[in-house]
């Protein structure tokens, strides 16, 4: 398959609630409570760590989701998924290219991008990339700096995007049903879940609330 071929990828199809997190003294207990909660994709994201140990932090998160049968992604380091195994790897604009992305982590490995605007969204459609997240819809402390997108870029990805995208940006369950409406079925959680004093009850009430609005549209 050629490098800019999008790659449909079966892992990804039924994944509805993907959780971003930074690494947490309490990572394992917390990922354990968020998978139960209706977590089905996990990122490991946590830009202040030196690779030595966000390594071990990463095969720490890993062999959790493996045990949960969730795929792992690590932000930004594809050199660092490979090394530890991960299920995959997730790239920013500013990061290492997708094309160089999927040539260390292989062609079987999941490549996920950010995207924040159309153009940036019909760019990566020559990507070699299983999906793009769109967003933040709203401002979030997370991207310090960046300002929302509003639900319109949803419709846009909805109408445009060469393949699956992930809402990114303020989701919880106040917001998914607007987020629904215009277009969004996948959505990445940080806060909700991240601050949440009961992180599993928040993850099946927002898993909850994700299915109920879904049904209204499939």
């Amino acid at each position: 398959m050629a490098e800019g071929t999008p790659r449909p990828d079966g892992r990804l199809a039924a994944r509805r609630l993907y959780l971003c997190t930074p690494d947490r003294p309490d990572l394992s207990s917390f990922l354990v409570a968020c998978i139960r909660g209706g977590v089905d994709v996990v990122q490991l994201r946590d830009k202040a760590l030196d690779a030595r140990p966000l390594v071990e932090r990463a095969r720490l998160a890993l062999s959790v989701c493996r045990d949960h049968e969730v795929p792992f992604v690590l932000n930004d380091r594809p050199d660092l998924a490979l090394e530890v195994g991960a299920d995959g790897v997730h790239v920013g604009q500013d990061d290492a290219p997708p094309t160089l992305a999927r040539r260390i982590v292989g062609p079987e490995a999941i490549v996920g991008l950010s995207t924040h605007t159309p153009t940036e969204l019909d760019a990566s459609a020559a990507e070699p990339v299983d999906y793009v997240s769109t967003g933040p819809v709203e401002p979030t402390p997370t991207k310090p700096g960046r300002p929302g997108t509003g639900l319109a870029y949803l419709t846009y990805a909805a109408r445009n995007a060469a393949h699956p995208f992930f809402v990114t940006g303020g989701v919880t369950p106040g917001t998914v049903g607007p987020m629904v409406a215009a277009g969004a079925r996948r959505f990445v959680v940080v806060r909700w879940l991240t601050e949440a004093a009961d992180p599993e009850a928040n993850a099946r009430e927002l898993s909850r609330v994700i299915e109920r609005g879904l049904s209204t549209v499939e």
